[in-house]
């Protein structure tokens, strides 16, 4: 993988969520046609995971069918990956993973001076989607 490209993907106690902001194209778990989004991704531990808020979402359904997708990098450089998606289910790593990616959101709105926090964060842990990122 390019050096500019690793260090995009590597994210750092400074980075702003324009660098955790990418855009993602899956193929729908129905129709079959692609569909892109703009989705956070988070680096923990030099893996790279997508994950929402709680509930239901077309883009973990679509990844859940057809789990290569195109990872879009878009903003300190601009690349198209491919990629496949693997679910996270194992209860513990979910929460251990939950709790560095809520830890990590709650202080990219401390740095913008917000007072916002992550609602609910054990919903997070039992209901939201959590797929690891692997680059083809």
């Amino acid at each position: 993988m390019d050096a500019s490209i690793a260090k995009a993907l590597s994210l750092g106690p400074e980075s702003t969520i324009a660098d955790h902001t990418v855009d993602i194209t899956t193929t729908g778990a129905r129709s079959n046609e692609p569909r892109r989004i703009e989705i956070w991704f988070h680096n923990i531990d030099g893996s790279v995971y997508l994950t929402g808020l709680p509930g239901p979402r077309a883009w973990y359904a679509n990844l859940l069918s057809h789990p290569r997708f195109t990872f879009h990098v878009k903003h300190a450089v601009r690349a198209d990956l491919p990629a496949t998606a693997a679910p996270v289910t194992d209860p513990r790593e979910r929460a251990a993973l939950f709790d560095a990616i809520i830890t990590g959101i709650d202080a990219l709105y401390a740095r913008r001076g917000s007072h916002q926090r992550v609602a609910h964060p054990e919903r997070w842990v039992t209901d939201s989607p959590l797929v690891r990122v692997s680059f083809d």
